[in-house]
């Protein structure tokens, strides 16, 4: 019996750990799936647009033929809405695509990568899969830390990845220090600042950060249409870049790697402000809840500027599978080496209360928790 022949760094990677399915709880402790609530993936809660469902409906009549390779009318509304030349934007099948395709076209063995202590698992994933060398800067305060990470860059080092906000802790880099970095990045160096959340910062925060991509060359924004705009099961991101960097990503994309009904779903949920207002409105709130609630249980956590919260309850192990054992579903992140915290999405107004009242519950159950 032949023995694969596998390459050693590939073989040491542990998998991506996506949240608990709500099928799978359902089958684990037999409850009804429909009383059953998942805070744990950081989907938007209202689900999909109603202009993208119609979208999708009438994309359905060419389901026999390949999508559009080049994502025309993908890429000129995205154009259009945050005025870059289409040249600039590469499509990946959610922007996790996007994060792999800036590995496959710069890191190898003998290269290396930098990002941040605590933050998000694909970066590490994306450097080891392709044999280069992480280099890991430690975190301040659960944030990232700008200066430790422009340190952390050797002269081998190829890309640099910046999650902003940041998944899990939620941490949120203001844009005059992001911009002081990059005037100090090597020019060789590819900040990858990834966006999967910009849609959900607060008004104050928020910049034109489409602006550091105009300014330099060696910048890629990584956005997604999983979150704020509810396609999560549909699979479509989009990166900006300048040309040289977007012809190299695109050298390594699938021809076909957005399929059709995420492209005509997309253009749709692009175009629906509507949607997108009342998804942030709702998730301000929800934020604004669960903050003060976490206050009154004397629980420390992490404010957010995505849609979801990190909160300290030590006996996170213990809390999780009691929080599962009520039906609701959060996260763990002792994979992120945060073992005390649980990350929990922003639900909708009753998923918010029936998370809370089980949390207390789940606390009783484990009394050693973290108080602020």
């Amino acid at each position: 019996m032949s023995t694969i022949s596998a390459l050693p760094y590939v073989s040491a990677i542990a998998p991506y750990q996506a949240g608990k399915p709500i099928e799978e709880l359902a089958r684990e402790f037999g409850l009804d799936p429909s009383s059953i609530i998942k805070l744990a993936s950081n989907e938007n809660p209202r689900g999909m647009p109603e202009s993208a469902q119609r979208a999708m409906v009438a994309a359905v009549q060419e389901f026999g033929r390949y999508p559009d390779s080049n994502g025309f009318s993908l890429k000129k509304a995205l154009s259009s809405k945050l005025d870059v030349p289409v040249e600039w934007i590469t499509l990946g099948n959610g922007s996790n695509d996007i994060l792999e395709l800036a590995a496959s076209a710069l890191l190898a063995p003998g290269r290396s990568c930098v990002f941040s202590q605590h933050s998000f698992a694909v970066y590490a994933l994306a450097t080891q899969a392709r044999g280069a060398s992480a280099l890991v800067a430690p975190a301040k305060e659960l944030a990232h830390d700008l200066d430790a990470m422009l340190a952390a860059i050797e002269v081998d080092t190829a890309v640099v990845y910046i999650a902003n906000p940041n998944n899990p802790t939620g941490t949120h880099l203001a844009v005059r220090d992001v911009e002081n970095f990059l005037a100090r990045v090597p020019a060789h160096v590819v900040t990858v600042i990834d966006e999967a959340y910009n849609e959900y910062l607060p008004l104050e925060r928020r910049s034109n950060s489409v602006l550091l991509a105009r300014e330099y060359s060696n910048v890629l924004l990584s956005r997604t249409f999983s979150k704020a705009y509810g396609l999560a099961g549909l699979r479509v991101g989009y990166g900006l870049a300048q040309p040289q960097l977007t012809e190299l990503l695109n050298r390594v994309r699938q021809p076909f790697n957005v399929n059709a009904v995420a492209q005509a779903a997309a253009v749709a949920a692009l175009e629906d402000d509507a949607f997108l207002d009342e998804s942030y409105r709702l998730n301000r709130a929800g934020m604004e809840h669960l903050s003060k609630e976490f206050h009154a249980l004397g629980l420390a956590f992490v404010p957010g500027f995505g849609n979801f919260l990190l909160v300290k309850v030590r006996a996170a192990a213990r809390v999780y599978e009691a929080l599962l054992k009520q039906g609701v579903i959060v996260r763990p992140v002792a994979n992120y080496g945060l073992p005390e915290w649980l990350r929990v999405t922003v639900g909708l107004e009753t998923e918010n209360a029936r998370f809370l009242t089980a949390l207390k519950v789940a606390l009783q159950a484990a009394p050693e928790f973290e108080r602020a």
